[in-house]
């Protein structure tokens, strides 16, 4: 620490003077895919970990056994704890997660490039969240060299770096938390936006399979179609869909509830009368409902509109229920503490606000730990083109995310 210099500008030049390492940190961490699907992910957290042991941190590796990652569909899932402890005190844990959506069509650079254009890196997993890998790690770097140069700190800090947010968190923070690996006093985990998110919707994927009888296409009579049973049981869907548009959210940045048909498949042969459809929905859950009774009203409508049709069944599996995110007792003053170090940084009021999306949060919120989102990225997930093609993360901001999470932890560190 120079003489004179405040922690904060300590932290700050610590920041910048590791920036070009942070960037390259991150385009490494692009350039190796981690998709889930397929869910192959522990390739990914063995090269997170050796970079990380560069850096001088000792890390943890947890590997989920094999049937209960191939439970919550995964292939491999090794999740990584890094602890740096300065004293007595709360325990912060920092999480992000480095599996990503497969990239898709569409892309104007290499997916897996960590190609750096006009200010942004580009690439899959650059906001969603391997940005944040390296926000959290370089925050971290910054406070264990605030220490050393003799700012006294009290408590402990946790990198939390998970690999099934895509597919509900159930292999990650769900499983550490269950498994008594970390019981933090405080979380920040990823926000793909440089906003303070405090509450996001939940979701609801629910497998419809709706079974009739098969026949000949020359005799259609013989049968009962279950193509055309799902073509009263869309426009029913779409009815209900609509309908949500006029249940709004009191939550600022959440407008109502959603549902998308996602995926529809059937038929056997052009020339035969299809016995089974299978479809998925996802259905977004606003903080206010309750996702037992979005549940049972959606499998009502489901069930109503296929009741009168003769021959037809339907069957309806959830397939994932991930709870809304909403504060637990205690999030309140935390979030307030990084609205006020973003607010300072960035150079403009940042207020709390939710999202509609859903994350990794809610599990530790669910446990009662008061849980605040923020990390790097733009105004907006659509401007950091979030699971679509040319995802991409603004440097800048990538720079003062850094310094926010480094001022937070040291504001909590010295309390």
């Amino acid at each position: 620490m120079t003489e004179n210099a405040s922690p904060r500008d300590t932290l700050r030049d610590f920041i910048d003077t590791h920036f070009d390492e942070q960037v390259r940190t991150l385009a490494e961490l692009v350039r190796c895919p981690s998709d889930n699907p397929p869910g192959d992910c522990a390739p990914h957290a063995e090269l997170t970990a050796r970079l990380l042991e560069a850096m001088g941190f000792e890390v943890e590796r947890h590997e989920v056994p094999a049937e209960h990652a191939a439970a919550h569909g995964m292939r491999s899932v090794t999740n990584l704890i890094v602890r740096e402890r300065f004293g007595d005190g709360p325990v912060v844990a920092l999480n992000a997660h480095g599996d990503v959506v497969p990239p898709g069509a569409g892309w104007s650079v290499a997916p897996y490039g960590g190609e750096v254009r006009d200010g942004w890196l580009y690439g899959r997993g650059a906001a969603v969240s391997k940005s944040d890998f390296t926000t959290y790690a370089f925050a971290m770097r910054a406070l264990k060299h605030l220490a050393a140069s003799g700012t006294p700190l009290a408590g402990s800090v946790e990198l939390h770096l998970t690999y099934d947010e895509e597919t509900g968190g159930m292999t990650g923070p769900a499983w550490i938390l269950s498994k008594g690996l970390s019981k933090p006093d405080f979380v920040l985990s990823a926000a793909f936006s440089h906003h303070v998110v405090v509450a996001h919707n939940g979701c609801l994927h629910l497998e419809v399979v709706v079974r009739g009888t098969s026949a000949h296409a020359a005799r259609p009579d013989t049968g009962h179609d279950a193509i055309e049973a799902a073509a009263t049981l869309l426009p029913a869907l779409y009815r209900y869909r609509d309908s949500l548009a006029a249940r709004p959210s009191r939550t600022p940045g959440i407008t109502h509830p959603t549902m998308v048909v996602g995926l529809i498949d059937g038929g056997i042969n052009t020339n035969v009368v299809s016995d089974v459809l299978t479809l998925r929905i996802d259905r977004r859950i606003v903080p206010e409902e309750s996702p037992e009774a979005v549940e049972a009203e959606l499998r009502e409508v489901i069930e109503a509109a296929c009741r009168p049709l003769p021959g037809i069944s339907v069957e309806v599996r959830q397939i994932l229920l991930a709870r809304p995110f909403a504060p637990a007792p205690g999030a309140d003053e935390l979030a307030a503490l990084v609205c006020q170090e973003a607010s300072e940084v960035m150079g403009k009021p940042v207020t709390p606000i939710g999202v509609p999306l859903y994350t990794d949060a809610r599990l530790y919120s669910e446990a009662g730990i008061p849980t605040v989102m923020y990390g790097a990225g733009p105004e907006s997930l659509l401007e950091a083109n979030g699971h679509r093609a040319d995802e991409r993360v603004p440097l800048d901001e990538l720079r003062k995310a850094t310094r926010v999470v480094a001022n937070t932890l040291h504001r909590l560190l010295t309390r």
